[in-house]
């Protein structure tokens, strides 16, 4: 549980873990995967008001007992080449008879996704004001008072936002921590004038470049969903580990080699792994949306 969220209002995800194939839930799922794989994993818990099954497009949990991946959030560069994490249309719908306010893009960019704010009810996040759908927010990724690499901290003041060209660097950046695979640079989202910080992890990669472009084993549905989630070779997702919700990191510890591989991304709490160049599609229950 998120030390955000302070209490057990919401149910807890189960640690199970389930291999999801042909009809779940009525619905039946299309074959998805990333650099060489493919498939749909789930967790397991009951529903609530405002939650439900959700399916999410997420960097895949390679190791370790984290029961599915972290949703990426699509990203835009800006005219003045900043780094805007995209939130879904807010637009009002009928539940239960009363009329609420959702966060739900159909078909973001003709990727046949629908994205949704439901991605990140998890962890307690459901309960952020930044998840709340009419937050106010340039939804720029700004740096916080401690980022994770020493790169940040010499080119920005904490609430500056991540800007494209100081990923200048990306094809030959490297720390002492595996090999050169891209840059990293870790950030808040909809977080300004809020108690609770939404934590977001970016990576500027020609990794993510070629998987665009049309090389790499990747499905067609994985490919389609990058092309309108990436900009210039930028990933994102909400770097909250899907286990019990600690804060992993990219390229930030030794420790990693020694669980798995210094190149993906580890979770220190719990040595639970994930392959940021390796997308899937993930089947969940999102928690209920405070009432």
């Amino acid at each position: 549980m998120s030390a955000d969220d302070g209490s057990d209002k919401y149910p807890e995800e189960s640690g199970r873990r389930r291999f999801v194939k042909g009809v779940v839930g009525g619905a039946t799922l299309v074959g998805v995967g990333g650099v060489g794989v493919a498939g749909v994993n789930s967790a397991t818990s009951s529903s609530g008001a405002g939650g439900g099954t959700t399916q999410s497009w997420a960097i895949e949990n390679t190791g370790g007992p984290a029961p599915r991946g972290m949703p990426m959030i699509p990203i835009e560069v800006d005219d003045s080449g900043n780094l805007r994490g995209v939130w879904p249309e807010v637009q009002e719908v009928n539940q239960g008879g009363l009329t609420v306010q959702i966060a739900e893009t159909e078909n973001y960019k003709g990727s046949g996704t629908t994205y949704t704010q439901e991605w990140f009810q998890y962890c307690g996040v459901e309960s952020y004001t930044g998840l709340q759908p009419t937050y106010e927010s340039d939804n720029l990724f700004r740096v916080s008072s401690n980022p994770a690499y020493s790169w940040q901290g010499e080119a920005y003041e904490e609430g500056d936002p991540l800007n494209i060209d100081d990923f200048g660097d990306y094809e030959t950046w490297n720390n002492e921590f595996g090999t050169p695979q891209g840059k990293p640079a870790t950030a808040t989202w909809r977080s300004q004038g809020a108690e609770s910080t939404i934590p977001v992890q970016v990576i500027r990669s020609k990794t993510v470049e070629r998987l665009v472009s049309g090389e790499g084993e990747i499905s067609d549905a994985a490919r389609s969903w990058l092309q309108a989630a990436t900009d210039q070779g930028v990933v994102a997702w909400l770097n909250k580990c899907t286990h019990f919700c600690c804060v992993p990191g990219w390229k930030q510890t030794a420790d990693a080699a020694k669980f798995g591989d210094a190149d993906e991304v580890y979770c220190q709490c719990h040595q639970s792994l994930y392959d940021p160049f390796s997308v899937v599609q993930t089947l969940f229950t999102a928690r209920p949306r405070p009432q």
